[in-house]
Formats: structure tokens, C-alpha cells, sequence
């Protein structure tokens, strides 16, 4: 069973050291006609938290297009840090295509009450077993990081026979996988999503839902229940954004006892009236 946790409660205490961890790419545009430059941002935070990622290309380990029966790798398109966008994509075929971008490792060491409210926050039960258990709790908390981050652009009319590449795994190490097209869905139906952590599904972990054009706090957030599943239900207008974040305890690293995975995915519908926001560069 899916579990609603109201989100004033999530927030209260450090609720800053949370919101900057949120992390996507935002396509200029969802929906684009075929053989369209597509430009794209990547961005960290939101509400007042939001800023452009600003990292260096080299800390990118993969950037595909996933489209119908071909991938490419779009690594070639990223740009250097402080131009008007990170990069643009050409997508040419017809269908839905499935933006997937991956980074490297960086280290992160917080004192202990921002590690604490951090990992509450965000539902890392497993750091706070750890830390709980061993007695760690009022020491500061380390990790290793890295970020994986989806978009769904849709490109010309929707045709389901070239549409079923946004609902297959694309093989991160922590994914959301929507269970059907954002695209296909009427204004009745909801969004079902699974989280998949190193290949199997993941209960427990907490999925938030943001509008991301209004994203000073999301507007959902569920539970997984044992299946990895969690269900939403996004307006049919605006830019969008699902995100988790799941950890584990590892040994043998001697600058951190967790290694943390961020993950996003975003969609959007045209929007009534569009809005361009230039925001500066911000953490790796």
C-alpha cells in the first residue's frame, strides 16, 4: 500500500539541505516536431534553491537519446559551463525520446545535524539505520555521490507503436520508470511509476513530484510499496519532475561511509504561456 506523507512534515527542520539536491534536465522543449534542435539545461535545486549545475563535461559519463530502435550518444553536444544552455540535441525520428544522462562520483561531508535532517528528509532509511545503529549518529555523515537524470520529449504526434521506450528500464543504477507514457495518458488516468535500485525493484524509497514551474515544494510524494511502485497524478499542463534519492552503507572507502544516488525524470505538456528563466551556474 502506498503511503502519503504530508510534505510541511517532511520540510520541518533544515528543509534548504534538502531542496538542493534535486536534479534534472530541462529540455527548452517536451514536445518537437521532427529533425528539431532541441536546446537543454541541467539543473540542481529548486525554489529558490534552483540553479544551473554548472559541473564540468568531464564529470558526465553518459548522455544518450534513447529513440525508437536507435540510441545516440549526445556527449558530443554538451557545452562548457556559463553559455546560454549545456548543450542541444538534434532529434530527428518520430516517437517518444528518452534523454538519459549520468554522472561520476564527487565526496560530500555535512556535520551531523544537517547530515541527519538531509537523510530524514529524503526517506534514506538505510543511513539512518546504519547511523542509528552503530551510535553514529552525532558524528558528521560522508558520501560519495552521483546523479542520473531522465527526460521524455516527444517528438511529432504520439504513436504508441513508437512510444514504449519511455516505459522500459534504460539500465541506471537508480531509475524511475514510468509504467506508462506520461504522453498517452487522459486527463482521468494516473501516472504509476517503479523504482529500479541496481536492477531490482526498491520499497520504501520516497518519490517526490514537482512542478517545475512552480517548484518551491513538490506537490506529491509517496512511499514505494514492495513492488517499487508509487502512483501520481500530474496536471496535463506544464513541466514536471519525479525524484528519489537512495543510499547504502559501504566499506573500504576512507572519505565516506554511503554511497548516494540521485535520480530524476521530467516530462512536460505545452505550457499556456512559456517562461524563460536564467538561473547561474551552482554545485557539482
Amino acid at each position: 500500500m502506498l503511503r502519503y506523507l504530508p510534505i510541511f512534515t517532511l520540510l520541518a527542520g533544515n528543509a534548504s539541505a534538502a531542496l538542493a539536491h534535486d536534479f534534472w534536465l530541462q529540455p527548452q522543449m517536451f514536445a518537437a516536431a521532427p529533425n528539431t534542435v532541441v536546446p537543454f539545461t541541467i539543473q540542481v535545486g529548486h525554489g529558490t534553491f534552483r540553479q544551473r549545475w554548472g559541473a564540468p563535461i568531464d564529470r558526465i559519463l553518459r548522455f544518450d537519446d534513447i529513440g525508437p530502435g536507435r540510441v545516440t550518444n549526445l556527449r558530443t553536444g554538451l557545452q562548457a559551463p556559463g553559455g546560454a544552455d549545456d548543450g542541444s540535441v538534434r532529434l530527428i525520428a518520430p516517437g517518444t525520446h528518452v534523454l538519459v544522462l549520468e554522472t561520476n562520483h564527487a565526496e560530500s561531508e555535512l556535520p551531523s545535524i544537517r547530515f541527519n535532517d538531509y537523510i530524514k528528509v529524503e526517506g534514506m532509511t538505510p543511513a539512518i539505520a546504519w547511523r542509528d545503529r552503530l551510535k553514529l549518529a552525532d558524528t558528521p555523515g560522508r558520501e560519495i555521490y552521483s546523479r542520473r537524470a531522465k527526460a521524455l520529449v516527444q517528438v511529432g504526434p504520439l504513436d504508441p507503436a513508437l512510444a514504449s521506450q519511455a516505459t522500459r528500464p534504460v539500465g541506471l543504477t537508480l531509475e524511475i520508470v514510468p509504467q506508462r507514457n506520461p504522453y498517452a495518458l487522459t486527463a482521468s488516468e494516473l501516472l504509476p511509476v517503479q523504482i529500479i535500485y541496481e536492477g531490482k525493484p526498491l520499497a520504501g524509497a520516497l518519490v517526490k513530484l514537482n512542478n517545475l514551474d512552480f517548484d518551491a515544494r513538490p506537490i506529491e510524494s509517496h512511499l514505494t510499496d514492495l513492488a517499487g511502485r508509487a502512483t501520481f497524478n500530474p496536471p496535463r499542463r506544464g513541466k514536471w519532475q519525479l525524484n528519489v534519492i537512495w543510499t547504502k552503507p559501504i566499506s573500504g572507502n576512507p572519505k565516506a561511509e554511503f554511497e548516494t544516488i540521485f535520480s530524476s525524470l521530467t516530462f512536460g505538456f505545452p505550457a499556456t504561456t512559456p517562461v524563460a528563466v536564467k538561473v547561474p551556474p551552482g554545485p557539482s
